[in-house]
C-alpha cells in the first residue's frame, strides 16, 4: 500500500501517482477478505528525510490482527524505533541501508532479522544489466542487483523485497528471470512485487521462479475500487482518477481469495 500524505495512491512504473482512496478503508477490506500481511510505504518519505505514517499505523494496528510492515524514509536505528512502538511488525529499508550496508547487521542485531526487511527496486538498462534504485525508482545508485541482493543476505537481512520497477503497474506479469536469478542467490525470503495482472501471474511467480511470497497492489486496488466505489473517494490531492469509470483491461477481476485458491490448485501452500 503507496501512501502519499492521507491518501493510498497507485502509479505506473512507480511514477504518476493516482490517489485511490483512504488507507484505511482499503486495510481493513484487504484484513477481513484473508491478506496474510500488510506493507505501508512512504512513497514521499526520502523526499523529505522522514516517515510520516505513525499515525496511520497506529490507528491500523488497533484493528487489524496480521503483520504489518512500514517502509519510507527509515534512515536510523531511532526511525526503526519509532515504527515499530507505533505499531508496526517489520521495517522496509531500501535508501538508507544502500548509503550504509552496516545498517542491515546493525538492525537485525537489535531488533532480530525476523524485524527487518530490505527492498530492492530493479531496473533493467539497455545492455542487460539490473541496477538498483532508490526513492521510488527515481534515483540511480549504479549498484548492481545481484550483487546487492548478495550483500543484503550476508549482513542479516531477514526477507528481502524485489521490486521490477519496469513491471510496476502494468499488469503484463512479473519479471521471472529477475526474480528467479534472485531467488538462486540468496537463502532469505524473496518476495516478488511489481507486474501482477491476474491470479496466474502470483501463481507462476512463484513455481517458476522460485519466489516465497508475493506483494500485490494495483491488482487488489482496482477490484476494490470497483466493489466499493460508493465508499471510495479523497477530498484531497489529485483525485480525478477515482470519478472515471474504467474497465482497467490489463487486470484481471481478482480477490485475495480467488489468487490463494489459484495458488492451491497448483500445489503451493496458503493460508484460506
Amino acid at each position: 500500500m503507496d501512501i502519499k500524505g492521507p491518501n493510498l495512491v497507485k502509479g505506473i512504473h512507480m511514477e504518476g501517482l493516482r490517489v485511490l482512496g483512504k488507507p484505511a478503508d482499503f486495510a481493513k477490506y484487504y484484513y477481513e477478505n484473508g491478506a496474510d500481511e500488510l506493507m505501508f510505504m512512504d512513497v514521499v518519505a526520502s523526499l523529505y528525510e522522514r516517515n510520516s505514517l505513525h499515525d496511520i499505523i497506529s490507528e491500523t494496528a488497533k484493528s487489524i490482527f496480521i503483520p504489518i510492515t512500514v517502509g519510507g524514509g527509515l534512515r536510523s536505528i531511532s526511525d526503526i524505533k519509532e515504527v515499530l512502538r507505533a505499531g508496526a511488525d517489520k521495517v522496509c529499508l531500501n535508501t538508507a541501508v544502500i548509503n550504509n550496508p552496516e545498517l542491515i547487521r546493525e538492525a537485525s542485531r537489535m531488533f532480530g532479522s525476523s524485524t527487518i526487511v530490505v527492498a530492492i527496486e530493479a531496473i533493467k538498462e539497455s545492455n542487460g544489466q539490473y541496477l538498483a534504485y532508490t526513492d521510488n525508482g527515481r534515483e540511480h545508485t549504479g549498484v548492481d542487483v545481484f550483487e546487492w541482493a548478495q550483500k543484503v543476505n550476508d549482513l542479516g537481512a531477514g526477507e528481502l523485497v524485489i521490486t521490477s520497477v519496469d513491471r510496476e503497474g502494468t499488469g503484463e506479469g512479473f519479471d521471472l528471470d529477475l526474480v528467479s536469478r534472485i531467488s538462486a542467490l540468496v537463502t532469505i525470503p524473496v518476495i516478488a512485487h511489481g507486474g501482477a495482472g491476474n491470479k496466474n501471474h502470483v501463481s507462476e511467480v512463484i513455481t517458476k521462479a522460485g519466489a516465497d511470497a508475493v506483494a500485490i497492489s494495483s491488482l487488489l486496488h482496482y477490484h476494490f475500487i470497483k466493489e466499493n466505489s460508493s465508499s471510495v473517494h479523497s477530498n484531497e490531492g489529485n483525485s480525478e482518477f477515482l470519478k472515471q469509470k474504467r474497465s482497467y483491461h490489463t487486470f484481471q477481476d481478482c480477490k485475495i481469495a480467488e489468487v490463494k485458491q489459484c495458488l492451491i490448485d497448483n500445489g503451493i501452500e496458503c493460508r484460506i
